[in-house]
């Protein structure tokens, strides 16, 4: 079977072999859940409960604000006890939702078994709306809006993301092979929200028993092709991913529905399958903890909330009694995640992977002077000149940083992987990006 790749990219160690053969592990709350009123991408939500309230797994707590919003569900059964500014996993304080856990995990929603295939598009979206579903892969983009693009922007194909490039993580892997139903059930469901012709399906080739399994699972009447990648990061990444499968390139400044293709994570699959079939909104998901500060790698499913401290209980805490001594502690991958700089942070829905790493495994030397070796250039799938993006971030040159098309950047760190100098690039255009962002 061929495999599908891109111009650039690079290789890092995937340092998988921890827990892709674990099976995913449910794992109770803690008595405390704190529940961030931003989980998404776009307008907080605002709360519809008040403390003293009661609620059950999947009450609604916060609606959608305007159009690029999503619901918040609870993810356990006790009582509202605050709505205050609580840590986020952004290191930023955010007006949360606090619930005091009552043990009893009593489910609000009425589970159901509907026919997915006689409802219309509207009903599928105002489904994927109400249950609070955003894009899982990380960007948190609230689905209902990318279920329902402008009339002049048809969508023909949709590609789930199985590809899962990222270093330690195996959230995605262990969801196929487990639940290989949903992901390609929820692509139909996707496919049929926007009346597209074709589906595909895209893993990395180093999940061959993820592939097989999905395989089995497409009936030879539908439209869906799984499609192969080769292991090279960042595969995932949505421009890069289109090219690969449907050799459509995504201009600069657009997006994949201007060239008719719409793009979702296997877990947004999964989690669109939970509330149009079943009626389960959003409520948990499955996170990754690994790295090598930590004493028992984990695939858990875990409720939005939970402190990442808890996590990291669960997962035998770190191979250290001084807790200090894991040099990172990174919520997502260790290419694009955030640092934590507190234990406290919870869970979120764009929580796929934390990660406690070694003093070796997080070492980033000492930054020198450019080499012009035109390393970054080569490595970025996106094809843009990251050192230019870079020093129009550490000069805050307004100017530079558009014409060096820094909106296209994915921030998918690779030029800082392959960086000699030990340049912190992504970071600087990150910083650049915030001050686009206020002008």
């Amino acid at each position: 079977m061929p495999k599908i790749s891109f111009k650039g990219g690079v290789h890092p160690k995937d340092h998988k072999h921890t827990t892709r053969y674990l099976h995913i592990t449910n794992i109770p709350a803690t008595k405390e859940i704190v529940l961030p009123l931003s989980q998404h991408i776009g307008g907080r939500s605002n709360p519809v409960v008040k403390p003293g309230d009661e609620v059950k797994i999947g009450d609604l707590i916060a609606e959608s604000a305007g159009v690029v919003s999503a619901n918040i569900h609870a993810s356990v059964s006790g009582k509202v006890i605050a709505i205050e500014p609580r840590l986020h996993n952004s290191g930023y304080n955010v007006e949360s939702v606090v619930i005091e856990n009552d043990g009893k995990y009593t489910i609000g929603y009425t589970k159901e078994d509907n026919k997915w295939s006689d409802m219309s598009a509207h009903d599928i979206i105002e489904r994927v709306k109400r249950g609070g579903i955003v894009g899982m892969g990380g960007a948190t983009f609230p689905t209902h809006v990318k279920l329902a693009p402008p009339k002049d922007k048809p969508i023909d194909s949709v590609i789930l993301n199985g590809a899962e490039c990222e270093p330690y993580i195996t959230s995605d892997h262990r969801l196929m092979l487990e639940f290989p139903e949903k992901v390609v059930v929820g692509l139909k469901i996707i496919m049929r929200a926007l009346n597209a012709n074709n589906g595909y399906i895209a893993i990395e080739e180093n999940k061959r028993d993820a592939i097989d399994t999905i395989k089995a699972y497409i009936a030879p009447e539908d439209n869906i092709k799984v499609v192969t990648c080769a292991v090279k990061y960042p595969q995932g990444a949505e421009k890069t991913l289109i090219k690969a499968a449907t050799k459509r390139l995504v201009p600069h400044g657009r997006l994949p529905m201007d060239v008719g293709v719409c793009v979702d994570n296997v877990a947004t699959a999964s989690a669109i399958y939970d509330i149009v079939v079943n009626n389960k909104p959003l409520v948990d998901r499955i996170v990754t903890v690994a790295g090598g500060a930590i004493k028992t790698p984990k695939n858990f499913c875990v409720p939005f909330g939970v402190p990442i401290g808890y996590l990291i209980e669960q997962a035998g805490g770190l191979n250290t009694a001084d807790e200090l001594a894991a040099n990172s502690v990174i919520m997502g991958g260790p290419m694009m995640g955030v640092a934590q700089f507190s234990l406290d942070a919870p869970i979120t829905k764009g929580s796929n992977a934390l990660l406690a790493l070694t003093d070796e495994e997080a070492f980033k030397g000492s930054e020198t002077a450019c080499l012009r070796c035109g390393k970054c250039i080569e490595a970025c799938p996106m094809n843009l000149q990251p050192i230019r993006l870079y020093e129009s971030g550490k000069l805050r040159d307004v100017g530079r940083a558009r014409d060096a098309s820094i909106t296209d950047c994915i921030e998918c760190g690779a030029c800082t992987f392959v960086c000699p100098a030990k340049k912190h690039i992504v970071q600087y255009i990150r910083v650049m990006k915030s001050v686009l962002s206020k002008n």
